[in-house]
C-alpha cells in the first residue's frame, strides 16, 4: 500500500505548481485568457473526446477559463434581469441571458466584457420558481430529471423515450406545466446510482460496495452519499483500513466525507488513469453550462464531455436528489463518488446516470462547493 501511495505522491510533486488570479472587476475577455489550464496529455484527451485540433483544444480551454471567471461577475452585473448563462462552444464565449428589464448600460457593460447577450422572456428567478414547483410533485420512475434551462426559457424535463406516452408521465407533465413553460426531452434510460459490488481496480470499499474517491480535503476525502452510511468503515484499494464515513446524505442530497488515517494521506490530485497525466486541483470555481469537463472513476477511468445543466433534480428509485449538475460524460457502476474536474478546478463527485462508456449516456454529479459548505471542509489544493 505505502509503495503505491508514495508513487502517487511523487507524481503529484512532479507536476508544475501555479495558478491564475481572478480580477476584482468585470474584465474584458482578452484580459482573462491567460495560459491554457492543461497539460499536453490533457489536451490530447480533449482532442480525442471532442474531435479538436491541438490549437482548437488550447483555444477552448482558454475560453472556458475566461468564461468560468467571468460568469459570477456577469451575473452580478445583470442583477434582477439575469436570465441564466452558458458557455457556447461554437463561439468560445459566455452567453448571458437577460430580460427586457436590463438597461442599455447593463447590456453594453456585458458586451464590453466579451459576453454574448441574449434577451429572454423569463428571469432565472422565475425559472427557478417553476422548477421548485416541479420539485414538489411526485414523479413517476419514467421521469428521469428536470432543470431550469435559460437557453430554452423553460423547465426541461427528461423522460424515458419508451414511456413518454404513459398516463402517469402525462399527468406529471400536465401538473408541471401549471407552474410555467416546460420542454420535454426524451432519453434512452432511467437514472440510477453507480455503486458496484466488489471487483478489482483502484477503489475504496465499504461492505460489499465499491465506489470511487472524489477529492481530497484536509483530513479526508469527499465522495457520494449513497456509497455508505455514517460510521461505516472504509477500506482502500488493497483492503487496508482507511477511515470511516463521518457524514453522509442520500437521497435529497448525494454527498459524504470520509476521514483518512492509518498510514494513508491525501494529495490534491485526480488520477488520469494513463489516458492523461494525473491532474492537480487548484480550486473549485463553478464551470458554466457548455464548458468541457472530465471525470475520473475506478471502473471506466477517465472520460470527458460537457456540462449540460446546473441545479437539476434527478429522480432515482431511492428518491429525488436535488441541485445536481448534468453532463454528457459516460460512467459505469463503481464510478460513484469519483471526481469531476474542469481544467484544474474541482467540480463535484459522481452521483449517477444512465448508459455506459460503450454506447454513451449522461451522468450527474453533486457539486463540490455544497459538500465543503455542508461539512465545513477545506479542499486540498496545490
Amino acid at each position: 500500500m505505502r509503495r503505491k501511495k508514495v508513487m502517487r505522491a511523487a507524481a503529484a510533486a512532479l507536476l508544475m505548481l501555479g495558478g491564475l488570479s481572478a480580477a476584482g472587476t468585470l474584465p474584458a475577455a482578452a484580459q482573462n485568457a491567460g495560459e491554457a489550464p492543461a497539460s499536453k496529455s490533457l489536451l490530447t484527451a480533449m482532442q480525442h473526446d471532442f474531435g479538436l485540433t491541438t490549437s482548437q483544444a488550447v483555444a477552448r480551454l482558454k475560453a472556458e477559463k475566461t468564461a468560468t471567471d467571468l460568469d459570477p461577475k456577469a451575473r452580478a452585473t445583470a442583477g434582477a434581469a439575469y436570465g441564466g448563462s452558458w458557455f457556447d462552444a461554437k463561439s468560445n464565449r459566455l452567453t448571458v441571458a437577460v430580460t427586457d428589464d436590463a438597461s442599455a448600460g447593463v447590456r453594453q457593460k456585458l458586451r464590453d466584457a466579451g459576453v454574448t447577450v441574449r434577451t429572454v422572456e423569463h428571469s432565472a428567478r422565475e425559472l427557478n420558481a417553476a422548477k421548485a414547483h416541479v420539485d414538489r410533485l411526485k414523479a413517476p420512475k419514467s421521469v428521469t430529471s428536470w432543470h431550469a434551462d435559460p437557453s430554452t426559457g423553460s423547465v426541461v424535463i427528461d423522460v424515458v423515450r419508451t414511456k413518454a406516452a404513459d398516463n402517469d408521465v402525462q399527468r406529471f407533465l400536465a401538473s408541471a406545466r401549471k407552474a410555467g413553460p416546460v420542454t420535454v426531452h426524451k432519453v434512452a434510460g432511467s437514472a440510477s446510482t453507480l455503486a458496484a459490488g466488489t471487483v478489482g481496480g483502484d477503489p475504496y470499499y465499504t461492505g460489499n460496495v465499491r465506489c470511487s474517491i472524489g477529492f481530497s480535503v484536509y483530513g479526508g476525502f469527499v465522495t457520494a452519499g449513497h456509497c455508505g452510511q455514517p460510521s461505516a468503515a472504509v477500506y482502500g484499494w488493497d483492503r487496508s483500513y482507511v477511515g470511516n464515513f463521518q457524514g453522509s446524505s442520500f437521497p435529497d442530497n448525494d454527498y459524504a466525507w470520509v476521514n483518512v488515517g492509518s498510514g494513508w494521506w491525501t494529495v490534491p490530485v485526480v488520477l488520469g488513469w494513463g489516458t492523461t497525466s494525473d491532474q492537480l486541483v487548484r480550486g473549485s470555481n463553478v464551470a458554466p453550462p457548455g464548458t468541457s469537463i472530465c471525470r475520473s472513476g475506478s471502473t471506466s477511468h477517465w472520460h470527458c464531455g460537457s456540462v449540460l445543466a446546473l441545479n437539476e433534480t434527478v429522480n432515482y428509485s431511492q428518491g429525488a436528489v436535488h441541485q445536481l449538475t448534468k453532463t454528457n460524460v459516460c460512467a459505469e457502476p463503481g464510478d460513484s463518488g469519483g471526481s469531476f474536474i474542469s481544467g484544474d478546478q474541482a467540480q463535484g463527485v459522481t452521483s449517477g446516470g444512465w448508459g455506459n462508456c460503450s454506447s454513451g449516456g449522461e451522468t450527474w454529479f453533486q457539486p463540490i462547493n455544497e459538500i465543503l459548505s455542508r461539512y465545513g471542509l477545506t479542499l486540498h489544493t496545490a
